[in-house]
């Protein structure tokens, strides 16, 4: 029976000298990834910078809404949405009958004003005035004949001829004749000065009073055709023609050519932030990097804050409203495009 060699393996064990060349080869794997992580690190440490903080934002500009004092009957829109429009190019024609009538009896009120106060500058009519006179006339000749009566009665009763009676009867009629003299006088006299002086500034008075409502008139008539203040482009248009619109009711929306940007930044970023600063920025839709000029900075509010996160060694950060407007003209830049910062230039 044969026996059994003592120094063969038992089944299924392994030579520690393989392990041994496996451990070192797993931990010279391992040792190697290591140092490769190790100097990635360090090279993404040295040459890799870290990118600043993005804020989106968009564009933006002035939005007027025209409207008038005028309310009455759209009779022609001389524009549509979407057009470009200069200052000074008529957009609207608005017609009513109230305010037609309204200057008609302006007009009206100030003739008669005007034809009352030159009546009252001519004064009295030359007839008035010439029978005036004749009154004052007659007055004054009735004044001479019972002054030579009661001189003859005076006379008489001197002599004993008349009673006293007669004599005063006589006076009486003289003294009564020359008040009734003194009356026809001050009569002609004012016919022909003519009116007051207070009569002539009621009447000039009553005359800027028509005007003004001339001027009321007219301030409302302006506004049947509305024209653009600025230049800029209409965005809405809100009655049709035909359709009755009130005072002050607004009309259309002109957008004004006066485009900016507008960002709600975080003040941790605002310290690169100034006025007057240049910022530079991407506008997606356009794929076109630009420069932009900040001109608004501006703290929204305590709603806006952003929440401190931690407990303890965190704050509160305020959201601020930055503007900036391009430093130069950017073709086919519209409000509403997306506006990325990309930090200070």
């Amino acid at each position: 029976m044969a026996t059994q060699d003592t120094n063969q393996a038992p089944y299924g064990a392994q030579d520690p000298e393989e392990v041994t060349k496996r451990d070192k080869a797993l931990i010279l794997t391992i040792v190697v990834i290591l140092l490769v992580i190790a100097a990635a690190a360090v090279c993404g440490f040295l040459f890799i910078k870290p990118q600043p903080d993005t804020v989106q934002g968009q564009g933006d500009a002035t939005e007027i809404r025209i409207s008038g004092k005028m309310p009455g009957r759209v009779r022609d829109i001389y524009v549509e949405e979407g057009q470009h429009v200069k200052a000074g190019d008529t957009l609207v024609h608005i017609v009513s009958t109230l305010v037609d009538a309204q200057y008609d009896q302006a007009e009206a009120m100030e003739e008669a004003a005007k034809a009352a106060e030159a009546k009252v500058d001519a004064g009295a009519r030359i007839q008035v005035i010439q029978a005036a006179e004749d009154i004052w006339h007659q007055a004054q000749a009735a004044s001479d004949i019972t002054e030579k009566t009661y001189r003859r009665m005076e006379s008489l009763f001197a002599k004993g001829v008349i009673s006293a009676q007669k004599r005063d009867e006589a006076k009486a009629a003289y003294e009564g004749a020359k008040a009734g003299e003194a009356a026809a006088r001050s009569s002609y006299e004012l016919a022909k000065a003519g009116a007051q002086r207070e009569d002539k500034q009621a009447s000039s008075a009553m005359v800027r009073v028509a005007r003004a409502g001339v001027s009321k008139a007219n301030a409302l008539l302006e506004d049947q055709y509305l024209i653009a203040p600025y230049d800029g482009v209409i965005t809405v248009i809100y009655p049709n023609t035909s359709e009755l619109i009130a005072t002050g009711a607004p009309v259309m929306t002109l957008q004004k050519d006066d485009h900016w940007a507008v960002f709600n930044v975080r003040e941790t970023l605002l310290k690169d932030i100034k006025l007057g600063s240049e910022l530079k920025v991407y506008i997606p839709a356009l794929d076109k990097d630009t420069v932009m000029k900040v001109f608004y900075i501006k703290d929204l509010g305590t709603y806006a804050n952003w929440q401190a996160t931690k407990a303890t060694g965190d704050y509160d950060a305020r959201t601020f409203q930055v503007k900036c407007r391009p430093a130069n003209p950017i073709a086919d830049f519209r409000p509403g495009m997306s506006v990325v910062y990309k930090g200070v230039k």
